[in-house]
């Protein structure tokens, strides 16, 4: 029975000394930081009905662009967001997909936006506007501490003697987000909706999807 007493005590040292703790702590940190992304990104999905239906009542014409951006929304609705997504690089990929999609959309509405200055001008609309452009800022905010919080673990999962430890325990590296330009992640992405002075051209306003 002693015996048993200390090999548990060396047990815990050994896997303390090998990075188990740290990952433990370090898949926590992910798992918080992912469900943050998820409530920005639902905070967007959330706006953007009103968003349809307030630039609808002035644009009837532009139903192409409300329609893409509807169905990019039901594309993004559709993908089953669990924690567990993180662990799948796969359905992480797709869910990472749609979500670009559903920002391009956008971005296509909010340049049709600026044909219309009795649009602009509305209050809801206004409104509209800055809670999507706080929202885009959190979801930047957000995906920076989750990538931020994947590198930390990957890299404790892949160095020695970590990643002995990660293979006994089956921890695993998890996908992050592809950054094309790193510099990007660093401010909000542009969502300009045109000032009431002068709005810039399309060709300006639309910003490419992450």
């Amino acid at each position: 029975m002693r015996n048993s007493a200390w090999f548990l005590v060396f047990s815990a040292l050994g896997l303390s000394g090998c990075g188990y703790n740290a990952m433990q702590t370090q898949d926590e940190q992910v798992k918080s930081a992912w469900s943050e992304v998820l409530n920005q990104y639902q905070r967007r999905a959330d706006l953007i009905p009103n968003l349809v239906a307030t630039v609808k009542g002035f644009a009837t014409q532009e139903q192409q662009v409300l329609l893409g951006v509807t169905e990019a929304r039901a594309k993004v609705g559709s993908i089953q967001a669990t924690p567990e997504l993180v662990n799948d690089p796969e359905a992480f990929k797709k869910f990472e997909a749609a979500q670009g999609e559903l920002k391009s959309a956008l971005s296509r509405l909010l340049v049709v936006t600026e044909n219309y200055p009795q649009l602009k001008s509305d209050q809801n609309f206004r409104d509209l506007q800055a809670q999507l452009e706080g929202t885009e800022n959190r979801i930047t905010v957000a995906r920076n501490r989750y990538i931020q919080a994947v590198q930390n673990y990957n890299i404790t999962v892949r160095s020695f003697p970590g990643n002995l430890t990660a293979m006994m325990f089956g921890y695993k590296p998890k996908p992050n987000f592809s950054v094309e330009n790193e510099a990007a992640i660093s401010k909000p992405p542009s969502v300009e909706f045109g000032s009431p002075s002068g709005g810039a051209s399309p060709a300006a306003s639309a910003a490419p999807a992450h």
